[in-house]
C-alpha cells in the first residue's frame, strides 16, 4: 500500500472509530460493537469507502493487535495464577473444543458434507473470538469474576488448539487434492526439510528460549534500556520484544499470540511489568480497534442478500450448538449459574482465527469455495452479534434467571458476632480491619474471594467467606445486633448493591462506605450512606502535604492547608450532591464556585499566617518543628 492510498484509508478508519465508538458507549453498547458498526458503515456494502483488498490489508495488519493483547494479558497473570487455572484450561477448555467440534461436524454431515470436510468445519467453528470477548469483558469489569476466568481459560486453550488444527487440516485434504497440495502438509518456515523429531526439538527449544530468555536476557536488557531514561526507547524495546517473540513463534509454526502470552507470563513478576503494560496499551487498543473495524467491513452483505436463509441459518445454528455445549460443560464443572450464563453468552461466536483456517482449508483443498464463502459470512456475523448477546445476558437473562453469582462453595458458618461488620477485605477493608483490631474494636468480616479468605485465616485474621449482598448472610453475621457496616467492595456497583440491601433490611445500621470517584460519592450519599470516603482523597492530600514541604512550606503549614482542604471538601460532598439532582449546568457552576472558594480560603489563610516560608530547611528541622506543633 503506497502513501497515496494509505493516508486516505487511515483517515477513513480513524474518522469511523472516532465517530462510532463514543456513540456506541453513550448508548451502552460498548466500544467493540461501535468498532464493528463503524466497519459495516464504511465497508463496500454501505458507504463503499473501503474496498476488499484494502480491507484485507488492514485486517492482516491489525491482527497484530491480538498478539499485543495476549502479551498484556500475560503480564497480568502470574505463573502461580496460571497454574491455579490448569483445571479449567485443560478440562473446560479442552472439552469445549472437542465436544463443539464433534457437534458442529455432525451438523455439517447432516447438510451433506463429507466426513473430512465436516470435521474441518467442526474444528474451525469450535474456536471463539479472543479479541472481541476479552475486550468486551474487560470493559465490563468481568474478567476477574469466576465466569470471566473460566472464559479466559477456554480462550487460552483454543489459542493453543490452533497449532494442531493447522497440522491436521492438510491431512483432511480430499483424495483429488492430495497429490496437488501435498507440499502444503510439510513443515514451513525454519522447520522445512527437518526430520519430524528434529522439528519437535526446535519447537520445544523455541518455547524454552522464551521462558528462559525472559528471566536471563530480557530483564537485564530492560534494566539497561531503563537506565537511559528515554521513554521512547523503552517503548521501542517493548515493541521489539513482542515482535521478536512473534517472529520466533511464526518461524517454528506456532501461534504468535501464544508465544507473546508466554513472554508476558514470564515477565509478570518483573519490576518492569507496569511500564511494559503502559507502553504497549496504546498500540494494542488502536490495532484492536482497526481489527474490529476490518471485521465489520468484511461482512459480505451481497452474499447475505442473495442467500439470507442459508447465512442466518448457519449463524444461528453455530450460536445455538456452541451455546448449548458451553452451558452443559459449565454446569458439569459446577460453575455458578451466573458464571455459566456469562461463559455461554460470551463464547458461542466463531473467532478471528477462523478467517485464517478457512483460507488455509481452501488452499489445501479440504473445503470448496461454495462451502467456505457462506462460512466466512457466518463467522463475521457471529462475531458482530457477540456484544449484543452479552448485553442480552446482562440486562434480560441474568436478572431474571440468574442467582446473583452463586458461590463456588457454601458460605461459611459465622460463629463470631461483633458490633462492626466489614464487607470486603481487600486493600482498603483489610487496613480498616487491622486498624480497628489494634484499637481493641472487634469486627466480623465477609469476603467473596475464597483464596483471599483462606490466606487471611492462615495469618490469624477472622474472615468469613460469603457474599455480603445477601441479606440472609448479613443477618447470620449478626447485622440485627451490629451497629456499623463498613462497605469496602471492589466495584461501585457491588458497593451500591450492598448499601441498598442494608438500608432496606437493616435500617438501624450506620453505613460507612468507600467511594471511587465524585460520581460514586454522590450515588452513595443519595442512597443514604452516613459517611462516604473517596479512596483518592486521603492519599492525594498526604502526597500534596509532602509536595508543599518540599516546596519550602513549614510542616505545620502544610498540615493546616490539608486539614482546611479536607474540611472544605467534605462540606462540598453533600452540597454538590444536592446540586447534581437539579441541573447539570448549575452543578458545574457550583463545582467551579466551590473550587474558587477553597482557593480564596487557603490564600487568606497563608496571608494571615505569621510564619513565613522557609528559604532553607532540612528533614530533621521539619520533624522537630512538626513534633513541637
Amino acid at each position: 500500500m503506497s502513501i497515496e492510498t494509505f493516508l486516505p484509508q487511515a483517515f477513513v478508519f480513524l474518522v469511523a472509530a472516532v465517530v462510532a465508538v463514543p456513540i456506541a458507549r453513550k448508548l451502552g453498547l460498548g466500544s467493540v460493537l461501535g468498532y464493528l458498526l463503524a466497519g459495516v458503515m464504511i465497508g463496500p456494502f454501505v458507504l463503499g469507502l473501503v474496498g476488499g483488498e484494502q480491507r484485507e490489508d488492514v485486517l492482516h495488519f491489525a491482527e497484530f493487535g491480538v498478539v499485543l493483547m495476549l502479551f498484556v494479558i500475560g503480564l497480568e497473570l502470574e505463573p502461580s495464577m496460571l497454574w491455579r487455572l490448569r483445571k479449567p484450561i485443560l478440562g473446560l477448555g479442552g472439552l469445549q473444543v472437542v465436544v463443539s467440534t464433534l457437534a458442529l461436524a455432525g451438523g455439517a454431515l447432516a447438510f451433506g458434507l463429507g466426513v473430512k470436510p465436516a470435521l474441518a468445519v467442526g474444528m474451525i467453528l469450535a474456536l471463539s473470538s479472543t479479541a472481541i470477548v476479552l475486550q468486551t469483558l474487560a470493559e465490563k469489569g468481568q474478567l476477574e469474576s469466576e465466569g470471566g476466568r473460566s472464559t479466559f481459560s477456554v480462550l487460552l486453550f483454543q489459542d493453543i488448539a490452533v497449532i494442531p488444527m493447522l497440522a491436521l487440516l492438510p491431512l483432511l485434504a480430499t483424495a483429488a487434492a492430495t497429490g496437488h497440495d501435498a507440499g502444503h502438509a510439510e513443515a514451513t518456515g525454519w522447520l522445512t526439510g527437518l526430520a519430524p523429531w528434529l522439528q519437535t526439538l526446535v519447537v520445544l527449544g523455541a518455547v524454552g528460549a522464551i521462558l528462559a530468555g525472559g528471566r536471563l536476557i530480557v530483564r537485564p536488557a530492560l534494566r539497561i534500556v531503563a537506565a537511559a531514561r528515554q521513554r521512547e526507547v523503552f517503548t521501542a524495546a517493548a515493541l521489539l520484544l513482542v515482535i521478536g517473540v512473534a517472529l520466533l513463534m511464526k518461524g517454528v509454526g506456532l501461534s504468535p499470540a501464544l508465544g507473546t502470552f508466554l513472554a508476558g507470563v514470564v515477565l509478570a513478576n518483573s519490576e518492569y511489568r507496569h511500564e511494559l503494560e503502559s507502553d504497549i496499551e496504546p498500540f494494542k487498543g488502536l490495532l484492536l480497534g482497526l481489527f474490529f473495524i476490518a471485521v465489520g467491513a468484511s461482512i459480505d452483505f451481497g452474499l447475505i442478500g442473495t442467500r439470507p436463509g442459508l447465512i442466518f441459518g448457519i449463524t444461528l445454528g453455530i450460536l445455538v450448538v456452541k451455546g448449548a455445549v458451553l452451558f452443559a460443560l459449565t454446569r458439569v464443572f459446577r460453575l455458578g449459574l451466573d458464571s455459566a450464563l456469562l461463559v455461554t453468552f460470551a463464547l458461542p461466536q466463531v473467532g478471528e482465527f477462523a478467517f485464517v483456517l478457512l483460507s488455509f482449508a481452501r488452499q489445501e483443498g479440504v473445503l470448496q469455495a461454495g462451502t467456505a464463502d457462506p462460512l466466512v459470512a457466518a463467522v463475521a456475523l457471529s462475531m458482530a452479534v457477540t456484544p449484543l448477546l452479552l448485553l442480552l445476558n446482562d440486562r434480560v437473562i441474568r436478572p431474571r434467571f440468574g442467582t446473583r453469582e452463586q458461590e463456588a462453595r457454601p458460605a461459611d458458618a459465622i460463629e463470631h458476632r461483633a458490633e462492626v461488620l466489614i464487607a470486603g477485605f481487600g486493600g482498603v477493608g483489610s487496613t480498616i480491619g487491622r486498624f480497628l483490631r489494634a484499637n481493641g474494636v472487634g469486627t466480623t468480616v465477609l469476603d467473596s474471594d475464597p483464596e483471599r479468605v483462606d490466606l487471611l485465616r492462615r495469618i490469624g485474621l477472622r474472615v468469613y467467606y460469603g457474599d455480603a449482598s445477601r441479606h440472609d448472610l448479613l443477618e447470620t453475621a449478626g447485622a440485627h445486633d451490629a451497629k456499623i457496616l463498613v462497605v469496602a467492595l471492589n466495584t461501585p456497583e457491588a458497593t451500591l448493591g450492598v448499601v441498598h440491601m442494608a438500608k432496606k433490611h437493616f435500617p438501624h445500621l450506620v453505613l460507612v462506605a468507600r467511594a471511587f470517584d465524585w460520581a460514586d460519592t454522590h450515588d452513595l450519599i443519595e442512597a443514604g450512606v452516613d459517611h462516604v470516603v473517596r479512596q483518592s482523597l486521603e492519599p492525594g492530600l498526604r502526597l500534596g502535604v509532602e509536595v508543599l514541604r518540599r516546596q519550602g512550606f513549614r510542616a505545620y503549614q502544610a498540615q493546616r492547608a490539608a486539614q482546611r482542604f479536607l474540611h472544605h471538601d467534605l462540606e462540598s460532598q453533600d452540597f454538590l450532591t444536592g446540586k447534581r439532582r437539579e441541573d447539570r449546568k448549575d452543578y458545574l457552576s457550583a463545582v467551579r464556585a466551590r473550587i474558587e472558594d477553597l482557593e480564596e480560603i487557603l490564600l487568606r489563610d497563608r496571608r494571615d499566617s505569621d510564619q513565613p516560608r522557609d528559604e532553607g530547611w532540612d528533614d530533621a528541622s521539619l520533624r522537630r518543628e512538626f513534633g513541637e506543633k
